[in-house]
């Protein structure tokens, strides 16, 4: 299949989870260059909202009826064989294709494509560096996996060579993808529900590396010793950042009162510019340093990166301040991998506050269980630990793990932990037992963000 299957034509493209965060992109960007345009999902939300208001057709659940019309149907790796969208496409011979290949073939109409690869840190790396390069004017096509203010959502279709994109490792999607830059940020243990073990991990991400070209680059994480390890096997062009190693690092780190950094970038022993970020945490200096790394690969000018980088205050749901209540500040966080849990949670360290209660959704079952043991050393830097039920997503609850379970274990380790089962028991807790000067965190990768809104609301 090409891109070239759809560029000049009539045909009727419809996409199952239309609703999803890179799925909306997607869809957007043919929206966006004129194509008829249709979707299921299972609920409305903003989302498709505006994408029903930029003319695509939007069904709520999924039925065959929806696709009977359809030329082209594009599905999620989190689609089920059982879809009955999918099967009617199959069974009458309509072209299927699923999200990371009709991606790619996007992809193949632009020269210079970043893919940003890891566990974790993609959305606000691939922001940052969507910055930079709006401030530059190079006009390019962004897919961001959150929700970026300065592009009015998490696409902007642009009319050059440049296209920036997430490059999601689960069920090995971004092996499908065409990068002249490829990030890796780091690699650890996650979709442990499809890889076999961290062996398995660390050659998909080789495999990604090697779909680089010679004359393009490879960039990693030199705090990360399974991305140098990575980096030994690979022919391209090959930079690397850090803040104790690297060809890109960070010097003369200070952070202000909302824990933000400010940092002279050095590559290798010569200092090239200072930067003042606005958002929080050393894991945050690391995303600039690739998001910089990037940049000065594509040769763009340093005041270009150092504006980007400065003008960056964070996507939807990525230390997002969601507001303040009776001097209770109220901050939400996608973090739902134990790394990411620790590396927020310390952030609030150099944030203004007397106590930090974390309200924490676990995301999926598989999670929950494969990274027991690294949860359980996760929730050290917040004073009060209130545990919601598992978010199952594509799951079903086999009873093998529960929130139960888990907080069982932190409390055993001396933890302050309580199990809540409802929002609603949750926002009754809040209620009754915040103080003034507390900080709330909500975190997690489902709705607990929702928990937040509520408070600030009620």
């Amino acid at each position: 299949m090409s891109f070239d299957f759809i560029k000049d034509s009539d045909k009727n493209i419809h996409f199952i989870g239309i609703g999803g965060i890179s799925m909306s992109g997607l869809a957007e960007i043919l929206l966006k260059k004129g194509f008829k345009v249709s979707g299921s999902d299972w609920k409305s939300s903003h989302i498709t909202n505006k994408l029903k208001n930029l003319g695509a057709k939007i069904y709520i659940g999924h039925d065959s009826k929806n696709v009977q019309r359809a030329d082209l149907i594009i599905y999620t790796a989190a689609v089920q064989n059982d879809n009955p969208e999918l099967l009617y496409g199959i069974n009458n011979n309509i072209t299927t294709m699923d999200r990371a290949e009709f991606l790619g073939d996007i992809m193949k109409d632009h020269k210079y494509n970043v893919a940003i690869a890891g566990t974790h840190g993609k959305t606000t790396t691939t922001s940052m560096l969507s910055m930079i390069t709006l401030k530059a004017n190079i006009d390019p096509t962004i897919l961001v996996g959150g929700e970026l203010d300065a592009i009015n959502g998490n696409v902007r279709t642009g009319e050059s060579e440049y296209f920036i994109t997430e490059a999601c490792e689960y069920k090995a999607s971004f092996l499908k993808f065409y990068p002249y830059i490829g990030v890796i940020l780091n690699i650890e243990e996650d979709h442990l529900d499809f890889y076999k073990d961290i062996e398995d991990i660390e050659n998909t991400f080789l495999k990604f590396a090697k779909l680089i070209p010679k004359e393009g680059y490879l960039i990693g994480n030199a705090e990360d010793n399974r991305f140098m390890k990575l980096s030994e096997n690979i022919s391209c062009n090959i930079l690397s950042f850090g803040i104790d190693a690297g060809n890109i690092k960070a010097k003369n780190i200070s952070y202000n009162s909302n824990g933000c950094a400010s940092f002279d970038l050095f590559e290798n022993d010569k200092i090239l510019f200072k930067i003042n970020l606005n958002v929080p945490g050393r894991y945050n200096i690391l995303n600039a340093l690739a998001a910089a790394s990037s940049a000065i690969a594509l040769n763009i000018d340093e005041k270009y990166i150092i504006e980007g980088l400065e003008g960056f205050y964070g996507t939807h749901r990525r230390f997002e301040l969601k507001g303040e209540k009776n001097g209770v500040k109220v901050i939400d966080d996608y973090a739902h991998h134990p790394t990411e849990i620790k590396a927020t949670l310390s952030a609030t360290k150099k944030y203004p506050h007397k106590r930090v209660i974390c309200v924490f959704q676990p995301h999926t079952y598989s999670r929950t269980i494969t990274l027991f043991n690294d949860f359980l050393e996760s929730f050290y830097d917040c004073d009060k630990l209130i545990l919601a039920d598992i978010y199952a997503a594509r799951e079903i609850d086999d009873g093998k793990i529960s929130s139960n379970i888990l907080g069982d274990e932190l409390r055993n380790k001396g933890l302050d932990c309580i199990n809540l089962h409802s929002f609603d028991e949750i926002l009754d807790y809040l209620n009754k037992n915040l103080k003034e000067g507390d900080l709330l965190m909500t975190v997690g990768a489902g709705d607990v963000y929702r928990i937040g809104e509520l408070y600030l609301t009620n």
